[in-house]
């Protein structure tokens, strides 16, 4: 993989964790304020997340097409050996596939934000709706204990030099 891949893979890795952090602070903040006025800070707090997550969603897309996983599994091998392959299908099919509808969701809880709904719905509703991408998120990430050889922070090393 040339070396600005790498890179391109530290910075997926760590733009996931300031997701994960701005998710849960908009989740908590959205629970916590449930009977409180929406404020100009939680629309600030939202568009941080919706900001963080897009980026990530694209840098993703590049490394989906461009990396070493990913379409290029679909290239290198038939669609019947990429899903009978639990590390391969979790490359090219299921992370890439739940990392876009959780970004779905959390542009969604966007869109919440701008209704002219009272301000304790609003708050219930990305709730509700910043839950459903945080498991979704969970479930999506390549976790060092559910794929072989991916640690906590990827190729930060490249970043770094």
């Amino acid at each position: 993989m040339p070396s600005i891949l790498n890179w391109i893979v530290g910075l997926h890795s760590l733009i996931r964790w300031a997701i994960l952090v701005l998710l849960i602070i908009n989740m908590i903040n959205s629970y916590v304020e449930a009977n409180t006025p929406y404020t100009k800070d939680d629309i600030k707090w939202n568009f941080r997340l919706l900001i963080f997550t897009h980026i990530n969603v694209l840098i993703g897309l590049i490394q989906y097409f461009f990396g070493e996983k990913g379409f290029k599994y679909f290239l290198d091998y038939s669609v019947s050996e990429v899903m009978k392959s639990s590390v391969m299908r979790f490359w090219a099919v299921e992370h890439i596939t739940g990392m876009l509808i959780a970004a779905v969701v959390i542009t969604i809880t966007r869109g919440v934000t701008k209704k002219n709904i009272p301000d304790g719905a609003k708050h219930k509703r990305q709730a509700i709706l910043y839950t459903v991408a945080l498991i979704i998120i969970l479930i999506s990430i390549p976790w060092p204990f559910r794929i072989p050889d991916v640690p906590w922070f990827r190729n930060l090393s490249y970043m770094i030099s």
